[in-house]
């Protein structure tokens, strides 16, 4: 990293346009209207060949040619222009299906079911600017109050970041890493990375300095976005590691002083005002959607994360059309209203708020830092979006937050919630699809659960998605209870996320709907019960893991299919069913294949007062468990604690204890509590399909996993390797008093 604030050489910038003096870009940032973000305000074939791709790839186009009336965006939008679509045409189809460098160029997958012409991400975004550019795009909040800042705005911003980013020595094929919360900032770095001949690439706020050493470095970051100087501190440990870092720029708090290659975002977008808008204009016509632009790191739950590369093509084709088949509408029809609160280094949160909405003119509104602290309920009420996303453990802990009140509520509150449900979850189970509600139902809605729905920020809300982990069917069940559908999607970050869709129109209970249409699925191994290795196909398949040929070649067979390493089955009709995890299949001493999550989730359904059950027995003689038990969050860490929730406290007392807390329950081995869960487990058994799966020990872990804690990833999926080794001792003790 340079030891001096000078910017670095522009080696992009010296290849694109020599030594062009002219700004044009500049005035156009200075008419912009207040409401922006800070900023806005204070600036005014290299690898083996694999199979012959089945149609020649078409040439790249928008679908409207038309700029925009405004004459201040005359330069900036030229590349809209038809003439200029030609520069970003696909060479001649010579390349491979795949390939692990971050300069690499793959083949699409166009064939005659997928045939949609490939895109960039600035033909999207020129697309979106003749359509929405006057619509708000992103909502925010500063000082109270909610701001906005509209598409033609946005576009503004991301060019001059992107010329920032060239100033400070952006190079083709390096990355702008992001290491923040969800953010306008966020938005427009990400888009200006791209629109600069960088890739994106996110690092989760929860890392720590080594874990984001590896990434920055495996991925040749020139640049480092944070939020805080809590971040900013980290980036600092780490940079003498890092020898493709030229900046960091940093947006929310200002750096405690003023130190070497460390800028603030207003500085950056002041660097941008030193580019000339054509140098911009060369490095965006060169760009082609079979070229890196996103990278996606995995959560390392296996190893060390591993680089998913993202093709501008993967990126605008599953933008528009992974998300027509969950029923996300065009802002000419309906402008949806998202709430963005997930980690955008994960590819779902990345899709669906950023590249989504930039497809579709949604406005995304940012909710606060601490949103999974508690104060998501307060935006979303404030905001009523029309479509909401969330992870199972997400959706869980709202349904744990409504019985908490729902049991402080009085009586007759109380039971006119329970009777609601209960009308409304029989109604939703044996009629899904009928329209005709019942009187009984429809009076619940009105009298009671539509206003639950309010309070939660859900009274607009046509859409409710998950993915990224399995939910339990108490889950689903609490949710329909409300009224509530949620619609499941199913996709990887190596399928650039939805490759098989729920919505209003394509559900089915249980089921993580139907392939995205233009993609293809089959399984592979099938077993008696039609159980298989999933494997995929189609323009959402990723260009290859960075530097990891050999991870690649696992991944990608001989015949370009994707192996998800996931088992499911496919019903008459085409609706999918996860079913576990071949790498989660545990293979017991005795040879019997036993699929975990079955189990964990029938233990936590016979038992509400346990939060996680993790099955173990892989090479053992006999299977046991770990147990966690529900407990309250640290509103201000999101910790657990030691109290337990009003839930688990209701079962104490159902079962004859007094515990309130885990301690209570685990030190002391509460023996009421202890034989109901004993007895609740045989219960389990009873209903095994064999001997063989039976849970024959089991242990009540001191605290319930987190992801402090390491049991758990970023989206609060289980790290099963992290809790078998930190739980070694406890997980040895069932086995050696068996040898006894």
């Amino acid at each position: 990293m340079p030891d001096s604030r000078a910017a670095p050489q522009e080696s992009l910038l010296d290849a694109s346009l020599g030594t062009t003096q002219e700004n044009v870009g500049t005035r156009f940032l200075n008419r912009l209207p207040p409401g922006g973000p800070e900023c806005v305000r204070k600036l005014s074939l290299n690898l083996r060949y694999q199979q012959e791709v089945r149609a020649n790839v078409k040439s790249s186009s928008l679908t409207d040619g038309q700029m925009l009336s405004k004459e201040p965006l005359s330069h900036a939008l030229k590349l809209s222009t038809p003439e200029k679509v030609k520069d970003a045409q696909l060479n001649p189809p010579e390349e491979a299906l795949w390939t692990t460098r971050a300069d690499g160029r793959v083949r699409l997958r166009i064939d005659p079911i997928c045939s949609q012409t490939p895109r960039t991400v600035h033909q999207m975004f020129s697309t979106t600017l003749d359509k929405y550019g006057d619509l708000s795009a992103m909502g925010f909040k500063r000082q109270g109050s909610w701001e906005h800042i509209s598409y033609t705005q946005y576009y503004l911003l991301a060019r001059k970041a992107a010329k920032g980013f060239l100033k400070l020595g952006l190079e083709r094929a390096h990355s702008v890493a992001i290491l923040a919360f969800n953010s306008p900032e966020w938005f427009f770095s990400a888009v200006g990375a791209v629109f600069g001949g960088g890739i994106i690439t996110g690092i989760y706020t929860t890392s720590s300095p080594e874990a984001c050493q590896y990434i920055a470095y495996d991925c040749r970051a020139n640049i480092i976005v944070v939020d805080t100087q809590k971040q900013l501190e980290k980036i600092l440990k780490i940079r003498k590691h890092l020898p493709h870092l030229k900046a960091v720029v940093i947006y929310r708090e200002a750096p405690p002083m003023r130190m070497p290659s460390v800028y603030t975002m207003e500085e950056l977008m002041e660097l941008g005002n030193e580019v000339p808008e054509e140098a911009l204009d060369v490095i965006i016509k060169a760009q082609k959607p079979n070229q890196c632009c996103a990278l996606v790191y995995t959560s390392g739950t296996t190893g060390n994360p591993k680089g998913v590369m993202l093709s501008q093509d993967n990126i605008t084709w599953t933008a528009r059309y992974g998300s027509q088949a969950g029923d996300i509408q065009p802002a000419e029809i309906q402008q949806e209203v998202v709430v963005s609160y997930l980690p955008l280094s994960h590819i779902a949160a990345q899709i669906y708020d950023l590249w989504t909405g930039i497809q579709w003119g949604a406005q995304v509104c940012f909710a606060e830092p601490d949103a999974l602290k508690g104060s998501l309920v307060n935006t979303l009420r404030e905001v009523e979006p029309t479509s909401h996303m969330g992870v199972p453990r997400v959706w869980e802990k709202i349904m744990e937050r409504i019985q908490e009140v729902a049991a402080q509520s009085g009586f007759i509150r109380r039971k006119m919630l329970l009777w609601a449900m209960s009308v409304t979850l029989e109604q939703n189970l044996t009629c899904p699809s009928s329209d005709l509600k019942p009187f009984t139902t429809r009076l619940a809605d009105y009298l009671v659960l539509a206003k639950v729905r309010q309070a939660l920020g859900f009274a607009k809300c046509q859409k409710n998605f998950y993915g990224a982990a399995p939910m339990t069917a108490e889950t689903q069940h609490f949710f329909l209870g409300l009224n509530i559908r949620l619609y499941a999607g199913y996709g990887l970050s190596e399928t650039s996320g939805p490759h098989f869709m729920s919505s209003p129109y394509n559900y089915r209970l249980y089921s993580s709907g139907k392939v995205v249409p233009g993609c293809q699925v089959k399984l592979v191994n099938e077993d008696a019960e039609g159980i298989g290795e999933i494997c995929l196909w189609g323009r959402t398949i990723f260009m290859g893991y960075l530097n990891m040929e050999d991870k690649t070649c696992e991944a990608i067979d001989a015949e370009g299919w994707l192996h998800t390493g996931d088992t499911g089955r496919l019903d008459a009709d085409g609706f999918l069913y996860i079913t576990g995890r071949l790498k989660e299949l545990i293979i017991t001493a005795g040879g019997e294949n036993v699929p975990p999550v079955p189990i964990e989730e029938a233990v936590k359904t016979e038992l509400p007062i346990i939060s996680n059950a993790m099955l173990i027995g892989d090479q053992r003689k006999f299977l046991s468990m770990l147990l966690t038990l529900k407990c309250t969050l640290d509103p201000d860490t999101f910790e657990p604690t030691d109290n337990l929730m009003e839930q688990a406290v209701e079962f104490c007392q159902r079962v004859g204890s007094k515990a309130t807390t885990v301690s209570e329950v685990v030190g002391k081995k509460d023996e009421a509590v202890y034989q109901a869960i004993e007895e609740g487990i045989q219960r389990v058994n009873m209903n095994a399909a064999a001997r063989p799966y039976h849970i024959q020990k089991w242990a009540i872990l001191e605290k319930d996993f987190s992801i402090s804690g390491g049991e758990l990833g970023p989206t609060m999926k289980l790290k099963r390797l992290a809790v078998l080794e930190k739980y070694k001792d406890v997980i040895d003790s069932f086995y050696q008093e068996q040898k006894k």
